[in-house]
C-alpha cells in the first residue's frame, strides 16, 4: 500500500511539472483516494452489498492572478490535460485571492496521528455484525419492524503536490455499524436508531450493545402526547446538540464571514455565547474522527480555541478566504477535488461541570429534545425553527414523550443562554454535551 501512495505522489509531481512546462507560474495537484465497502440487511435478510474506490486526480493552475483547475486522469497524456488547463486559465477571470498557501506556512514534518487500521472486515462478517444488531433490537418487546441494519468499512486519504516544494500524504480509515427499527403499529408507529463510527475496528461497540439500544430507544417513544405552546427551558441531547455546535462552525466559517451571510460576521472579538462556552478546534487530534497532518493547502493548521468562554477568537479559514477577509490562513483549508474551501476539523464543545441529570433536576419543568428535523434555520439572520420530539421533564426527570412540536429561537440569543453539560463525547468530529438552554419558544397544542 505504501507502494502505492508513493506511485500517487509521483503522478501527482508529473502533473505539477508538465503544468509548469505548459507556462503555469504555480501549480498544485491532489489526489483525493476514497476504498469502501458495505452490506445492509432488513428484516434478516441480506438487502445489499456496495464496494467501491477510487482515486480521483485534480490539477490546479496558476496564471498570473488567473487560475483553473480540471479533473485529470493521468493514465492518459499528462503534457496535454496540462495544456489544456493552461489554456483554460488564460481565458479566466481575474482572481486576486486565489493563490497557493504561502511557501512559510507549509507544514515540513507531518506527525504519526495514528489515523488508519489496515483490518479487512470479511463480507461474511459484516454480515454477521448487521444480522447481529437487528436481531438484538427485535429481542426488545415492543419493536414491531425494522428499517434495516448496516456495516461498513473503507478509507478516505489525500495526496498533494504543490509547484513550491510540498510533497505529502495520509490516510484515514472508519469502520461503521448501525441500525434502526420501528415500534408501535399504524399512526402511533415511531422510529429510533443507534450507531457506532470508529477509526479503528477494535473500537467499534460490539452489534449486540447496539441493536438493544436502537430497540430501547424507539420503544420509550411510543404513546407520545402533545403539549401546549409555552416558552420553555431545551435540553438537547448530544445527538442534536453536535447539530447546534455545527451552527455555530458554519457561522464562524470564513467564507461566510466574506460572503456576509453570517449573523456572526461583524463579532470577532465580542462575546457571542455565553461565558461556560468553549469552543475548540484539534487538527492533530491522535486518533481524532476529522484529524489530518496537513490541510487541503499543505499547511499545518494549530489547535485554536475558537470561541473562549463565550467571545469570539477566529474564523475558519483557507488562503483565499484569508486573503479576502486580509488574514493569513489558519490551516482549516479543506481540499475535495478542483475546490478549496475552509472547514473546521475535531471540533469540541467543552464540557461543563453538571452532569445532565443534575441539570434536569434543576431546572424541574422542561423539554429534552432527541431529534429535530426540517430546515428552518436562517444563517444569515440566526433564526431558529425546527420541528421537535423528545420527552417531558417533570420534577427534574424524565416524565413522557412528546411530539409534533416546533421549537423556535434565534441563535444569538441560544448561544449566549447556553450551558454545556459534562457528558462529553469526543469520538465525533463535531462534539458537544448535553446542552441546556432557556427561553425557548414551544409551538404544541
Amino acid at each position: 500500500m505504501q507502494d502505492h501512495t508513493q506511485s500517487l505522489i509521483d503522478r501527482a509531481a508529473s502533473l505539477v511539472e508538465a503544468a509548469k512546462r505548459a507556462g503555469a507560474d504555480a501549480a498544485d495537484a491532489v489526489v483525493v483516494r476514497s476504498r469502501s465497502k458495505s452490506v445492509s440487511v432488513r428484516l434478516g435478510k441480506v438487502e445489499g452489498t456496495d464496494a467501491s474506490e477510487s482515486d480521483d486526480f485534480a490539477l490546479r493552475v496558476f496564471l498570473g492572478n488567473k487560475v483553473a483547475s480540471i479533473s485529470a486522469n493521468v493514465t492518459g497524456d499528462v503534457d496535454g490535460l496540462a495544456e489544456r488547463a493552461v489554456a483554460m486559465a488564460k481565458v479566466s477571470p481575474e482572481d486576486t485571492f486565489n493563490t497557493l498557501a504561502p511557501e512559510d506556512r507549509l507544514a515540513t514534518e507531518f506527525p504519526d496521528l495514528d489515523l488508519f487500521d489496515g483490518t479487512e472486515v470479511p463480507a461474511e462478517k459484516m454480515t454477521e455484525d448487521a444480522l447481529a444488531m437487528e436481531e438484538a433490537a427485535w429481542a426488545v418487546d415492543g419493536v414491531t419492524n425494522s428499517s434495516g441494519a448496516g456495516v461498513s468499512s473503507g478509507s478516505g486519504g489525500l495526496v498533494l503536490v504543490t509547484s513550491h516544494g510540498f510533497s505529502g500524504a495520509y490516510r484515514r480509515s472508519r469502520f461503521s455499524r448501525s441500525v434502526s427499527v420501528i415500534a408501535g403499529e399504524g399512526t402511533g408507529m415511531e422510529r429510533d436508531y443507534d450507531f457506532s463510527s470508529k477509526l479503528f475496528f477494535a473500537d467499534l461497540r460490539e452489534p449486540a450493545e447496539i441493536g438493544r439500544e436502537a430497540g430501547e430507544r424507539t420503544v420509550r417513544r411510543v404513546n407520545p402526547r402533545k403539549v401546549p405552546t409555552q416558552t420553555v427551558t431545551a435540553v438537547f441531547d448530544p445527538r442534536v446538540a453536535r447539530g447546534i455546535l455545527g451552527h455555530l462552525a458554519g457561522a464562524i466559517n470564513g467564507a461566510s464571514v466574506a460572503r456576509k451571510t453570517s449573523f456572526l460576521k461583524d463579532r470577532m472579538g465580542q462575546q457571542v455565547a455565553n461565558a461556560a462556552v468553549t469552543v475548540i478546534d484539534e487538527p492533530a487530534k491522535q486518533r481524532g474522527q476529522a484529524s489530518r497532518p496537513f490541510d487541503g493547502e499543505g499547511v499545518q493548521g494549530p489547535t485554536l480555541t475558537m470561541v473562549g468562554e463565550g467571545v469570539l477568537n477566529h474564523w475558519f479559514l483557507s488562503t483565499s478566504i484569508a486573503k479576502e477577509l486580509g488574514l493569513q490562513t489558519n490551516g482549516r483549508g479543506a481540499r475535495s477535488g478542483t475546490s478549496v474551501s475552509a472547514s473546521s476539523t475535531n471540533l469540541s464543545l467543552e464540557p461543563g461541570s453538571q452532569s445532565p441529570e443534575e441539570m434536569m433536576k434543576a431546572l424541574g419543568t422542561g423539554f429534552y429534545v432527541t431529534e429535530v428535523f426540517g430546515q428552518g434555520v436562517n444563517m444569515v439572520t440566526g433564526e431558529y425553527s425546527r420541528g421537535a420530539s423528545g420527552f417531558w421533564i417533570e420534577n427534574g426527570e424524565i416524565a413522557f414523550p412528546v411530539s409534533e412540536v416546533t421549537i423556535a429561537s434565534n441563535l444569538k440569543e441560544m448561544f449566549m443562554r447556553m450551558l454545556p453539560g459534562n457528558d462529553l463525547d469526543r469520538d465525533f468530529g463535531t462534539a458537544a454535551p448535553t446542552l441546556v438552554i432557556e427561553g425557548m419558544t414551544l409551538a404544541g397544542q
